[in-house]
């Protein structure tokens, strides 16, 4: 069990499974740089947690829910939690209840919590959006003391959504990424820079300079040379 003092960032998770160098340089050497891309998910999150709670028909939708896991040191913040009728209040039996739902606190009745979780670009191969998910999943288990089965990922520029199930892999992928992200930040040393396609969607490519790794690795120059000479080219 990790203390108040020692809990870091939900989203870090994310960075840390995108690039463990873009996670050092974001909470290791605070550094941030804003792009198009940053900028578009960051409005898209204000969105998701302006109008507070509110109900939809039967389900409770709650916007901007403070989350905590102690079991995992990590701390955040939802941007919507739907708490699902399992059972009425007016059906609620003691023993037949047992295990049907999450109890909440002031709330009658039996519950399901699913996390929904929005991104603005579109539904990725990786499992990193799912594993910022699923550590939402976590901290609702351990605050509400019951299971989360499943949440979901809310993609702006297809405007769809993608249900991911919390299976025994996923969980325990995002309970190893959150050892790593402790360690990483214990150690406080950003890793070397390495050159993949993805570091052209990275607000941070110009900070990291990924290409000039490259080149210091032995990649070749003439290139990396070219490559720099075309971006130039009017």
């Amino acid at each position: 069990m990790y203390t108040e003092n020692d809990l870091l960032p939900i989203s870090a998770l994310q960075h840390l499974a995108f690039c463990p160098r873009q996670c050092a340089l974001i909470h290791v050497e605070q550094v941030w740089a804003e792009n198009r891309q940053t900028a578009e998910g960051r409005l898209l999150h204000q969105r998701a947690h302006d109008t507070g709670t509110t109900w939809e028909g039967e389900v409770l939708v709650t916007r901007g829910l403070d989350l905590r896991c102690l079991r995992l040191g990590l701390v955040g913040k939802a941007d919507v939690v739907e708490f699902h009728p399992t059972i009425n209040a007016q059906d609620l039996d003691a023993d037949a209840a047992e295990g049907a739902g999450l109890v909440l606190p002031g709330r009658k009745g039996r519950w399901r919590a699913h996390p929904v979780e929005y991104k603005r670009g579109k539904r990725k191969l990786e499992d990193v959006d799912r594993v910022q998910l699923c550590a939402q999943a976590l901290c609702l288990e351990e605050m509400l003391k019951g299971a989360v089965p499943q949440g979901s990922l809310f993609y702006g520029k297809t405007r769809r959504r993608e249900e991911v199930l919390f299976t025994p892999a996923l969980r325990a992928e995002t309970e190893r990424i959150a050892m790593e992200l402790h360690t990483l930040i214990a150690a406080g040393k950003t890793p070397p820079a390495e050159y993949s396609p993805r570091c052209e969607s990275c607000s941070l490519i110009e900070v990291c300079l990924p290409q000039a790794a490259g080149l210091r690795q032995g990649h070749s120059a003439s290139r990396y040379l070219a490559k720099a000479l075309n971006e130039l080219m009017p």
